[in-house]
Formats: structure tokens, sequence, C-alpha cells
């Protein structure tokens, strides 16, 4: 393990929240209802409180591209973005214990909306990146046609390709290329 298990997690699921907006052409978004975001937060465990509304819904949407920005800036344009991030929650990091997690950080109170939330836990986890030196880590995918955002916690920092099977696709590309070839 590269970070601590936070951290991994938080990088993880901001990056599954980037990816859910539309960045390529055709793409839809995945988070387009208030189901969708309920669908999202359950698979990712998000605890605290939920409104469950279109406020709710538009405020995550809205935070996608700024996490993606700094996902993808120089590291000086990432610390400007993972502080003003920090700043606007009006972050107070604390040591917590829950839903069966050992200790780990939370900077902002449960009660706060669930964009605020998902803010400060990706800027939390982009600290340990910076501070680590690590924002190499910190990608897009390889695949010409894709723009999804990658993080590489590979021990080799080998991953090229987002985890919505472009690596798997291209290899199957290749492979088909190679079969004709020979034929």
């Amino acid at each position: 393990m590269l970070f601590a298990h936070d951290t991994e997690e938080a990088l993880r699921s901001a990056a599954a929240l980037i990816n859910t907006a539309p960045w390529r052409p055709g793409a839809s978004d995945e988070l387009a209802t208030p189901e969708q975001l309920d669908a999202f937060v359950e698979a990712w465990r998000w605890s605290g409180s939920r409104t469950h509304d279109e406020e709710e819904l538009r405020q995550v949407q809205e935070l996608r591209p700024r996490l993606r920005r700094i996902w993808t800036a120089p590291v000086d344009e990432m610390v400007e973005g993972v502080n003003a991030l920090l700043r606007d929650a009006g972050a107070l990091p604390q040591l917590v214990r829950h839903d069966g997690w050992d200790w780990h950080l939370h900077a902002v109170d449960p009660s706060r909306p669930l964009a605020e939330r998902m803010a400060v836990e990706a800027a939390m986890a982009l600290v340990d990146v910076i501070r680590a030196g690590e924002t190499h880590r910190l990608k897009t995918c390889g695949a010409d046609d894709c723009e999804d955002v990658v993080v590489d916690l590979s021990k080799n920092r080998s991953k090229r390709y987002c985890d919505s099977g472009c690596g798997n696709r291209l290899a199957a590309a290749a492979y088909r290329a190679r079969r004709a070839q020979e034929s």
C-alpha cells in the first residue's frame, strides 16, 4: 500500500466521481438523476447526511469539473485548487472511526452537504499525494478516445488505462490487427 487506506479510497472515489461526467463525445452523464447519485453514494460507501434532492445532485455535478481541473493541473495549480477546496469548506481535520472503518481523517462535519464532504475528502487525499511527491500517479487514460482520469496505485507506476475497459479494448484490437496481418 502506497498511501493510507482512506487516502487510496478517497483517490479512487474522486476518480470515479470525475469519470461519471460525460467527458467523451457521445458519452452520457452517469449522475444525471438523484437515484444515480444514491447508487454512487451507496457503491462508494459515503456516510453522513443526505438530502436526496436535485440541489444535492447539482452540487455534486458541479464538483466534478473542479476536481478534474485539479487532478490534471501542474503541481502549483493543484496545490492552489486543493487549498481552495479546503478553505471553502472550512476544513478542520479530525480522527474518526465508524461503520467498520478503523481510524481515518474526516475534515468536515458529517452533517455538511454531500458535495462539500466529497470535495474535502478528495482534497485531503490529494494533500497526501502532493506531499509524497507522487502527483505523476494522477493521470488521464492512455486511450486516444478516452478522457477518464486514472489513479495509478500500482507499485511500478505502470497503470495507463482507466477502469472502463480501455486497456482490454486496445489489447483486443491490437491482437485482431496482428492476426489479420498474419493471415
